[in-house]
């Protein structure tokens, strides 16, 4: 498995997949903020553009660490994130990771985290030469379900998880894309 420490460029064939920078602050903060993108993520809602300032920073940080890579969605030509796409929890003894997404709103529905997943499973598989891609989501996020199993992510299994921001438990689902080109 390749490892990298910073996050390259995909472009689609509508948008362009870019690292985080602290202009998309404004736009990161209605991400991280909105009740709708925060409805089946355990996530700290953000109060401020500057805890927006911080996620972007120490995500930044964190892929120079190698810890993970995260891409901002944007349209092509206009260069204003409308979502993320990720690669985290990366294993290089198993050689896979986790993939992790959210879109604002007003773009939801537009086909525009289809394309930007199938780029990202693209890259992990033929550029990190991943074997597996996991996603773990809210068994009660049929949208996000829908995009994984229109993608050939096979369900393995379900679990309970506490949750840290939200009240309660949430039953979740854990999905798998395997690489068949993978030795």
């Amino acid at each position: 498995m390749r490892r990298i420490s910073f996050t390259p460029d995909i472009t689609t064939e509508c948008f362009t997949l870019r690292q985080l920078r602290t202009e998309d602050e404004n736009e990161v903060f209605v991400l991280k903020s909105d009740e709708q993108v925060l409805q089946f993520l355990d996530s700290p809602k953000a109060k401020t553009v500057d805890e927006a300032r911080q996620f972007i920073q120490k995500t930044n940080a964190g892929i120079t660490r190698n810890e993970w890579i995260m891409w901002a969605i944007t349209l092509k030509g206009v260069d204003r994130l409308v979502g993320t796409v990720c690669l985290w929890n990366i294993s290089e003894e198993a050689s896979k990771a986790d993939i992790g997404y959210e879109l604002l709103p007003s773009f939801q529905g537009k086909g525009i985290m289809q394309e930007a997943v199938t780029a990202v499973i693209e890259y992990g598989f033929e550029h990190m030469e991943l074997r597996s891609i996991r996603a773990v989501v809210s068994a009660e996020n049929a949208r996000s379900i829908e995009l994984l199993e229109r993608n050939h992510f096979v369900r393995k299994g379900m679990f309970k998880e506490k949750q840290s921001y939200r009240d309660g438990i949430a039953e979740m689902a854990i999905y798998e894309l395997t690489n068949d080109r993978a030795e």
